[in-house]
């Protein structure tokens, strides 16, 4: 599972308050255009694989494209490979307008978290591609608590933003959406989350069924509200790591809040998975900025490519909203034991 061992080594010493930080390793800027001069950006989540150093970068600009760089290990000079357009344009059976804003690859599908704008037009989706073509093979409906109403579903722009595989290796697919801020008949500092699974009867490589999204198991993170000003915070990505003994589900959570014209702030959390009926508190929370981050729209979180001295890390993308005061960023983090409080493991 994506995020294994990044959220072993945090939750170790779990019960050591703030025993982990994280210091950044490199960061760069990404460019604005590809070797044609068309605009690229707009990366809104991001996947790296160890074993080919190569990271894949999803755009949520109207061409939705999943690019993929090379260099990663020997960043941060990377290099841009190819890329690939995702079901746009009138020649989708469905003719669906994309907001890409999470995506996992598993079973030679990708599977595509789409943005909503509370309009009949730009629903919120879960979407199934074909992943050597791009080619849109299924658009699923989210369970109608997320669906727009007066008084309930999400807001416009704000969600689903997260994805993730849940499942281990060989089990039946699981699916674990986010949304990046509350719903509206839910709490103000509280976001949820939605798991789709596949039944093993069904669980076909090719061509899933139709998804059973567990509408009752409407799981809620709390987000940061200790004090008045630490409000409008909202979550852009997950990682995952189960637990083999307990079984439990660890979540580390990317946070990023803005305050207009042009202030971002940015933060780690780590969370368990909320049991039915919970609610899960951070166990810990780090803020991105206090180590040298650059303050921006940091969406995408992946595990990244291990340091020399066999140490996990992470990589974080942001997103430039083509707006020249902003940039495609990617950043390198690197999680490391405070010395000012001791571990029992």
């Amino acid at each position: 599972m994506p995020g294994l061992a990044v959220a072993a080594l945090l939750l170790s010493s779990a019960a050591c308050s703030h025993s982990f930080g994280w210091q950044k390793v490199w960061e760069t800027t990404l460019p604005r255009q590809n070797s044609s001069g068309a605009a690229i950006g707009g990366f809104s989540a991001a996947s790296y694989d160890a074993k080919r150093d190569r990271l894949s970068l999803l755009s949520d600009l109207s061409d939705v494209q999943l690019s993929t760089w090379s260099g990663v290990a020997d960043g941060p000079a990377l290099k841009p490979l190819f890329s690939m357009a995702l079901a746009t344009g009138p020649s989708s059976r469905w003719n669906v307008v994309i907001d890409g804003e999470a995506f996992v690859i598993a079973n030679g599908q990708i599977w595509l978290a789409s943005e909503g704008r509370r309009s009949a037009d730009r629903p919120a989706q879960l979407l199934q591609l074909a992943a050597k073509t791009g080619a849109l093979i299924k658009a699923m409906a989210l369970p109608p608590d997320w669906q727009p109403s007066p008084t309930g579903g999400l807001e416009s722009n704000s969600g689903p933003e997260s994805l993730i595989q849940l499942n281990s290796p060989g089990q039946p697919l699981q699916l674990l959406m986010a949304a990046e801020k509350p719903l509206r008949q839910d709490p103000a500092d509280q976001v949820r989350l939605l798991r789709w699974w596949w039944s093993p009867q069904n669980n076909s490589n090719v061509d899933p069924p139709q998804a059973s999204p567990q509408g009752a198991l409407q799981l809620p993170l709390d987000l940061p509200s200790e004090l008045p000003s630490d409000k409008g915070w909202g979550l852009t990505d997950l990682l995952a790591w189960r637990d083999r003994k307990e079984q439990a589900v660890t979540l580390l959570a990317l946070l990023r809040r803005y305050i207009a014209p042009n202030t971002w702030h940015n933060r780690l959390a780590l969370y368990r998975l909320p049991r039915p009926g919970t609610v899960s508190k951070p166990l810990q929370s780090w803020d991105l900025q206090f180590i040298g981050l650059t303050p921006d729209n940091w969406e995408g979180l992946s595990q990244g490519p291990p340091s020399a001295d066999g140490s996990p890390t992470l990589l974080l993308v942001s997103d430039d909203n083509l707006n020249p005061a902003q940039a495609n960023r990617l950043a390198l983090l690197k999680p490391e034991r405070l010395t000012s409080c001791r571990s029992d493991s």
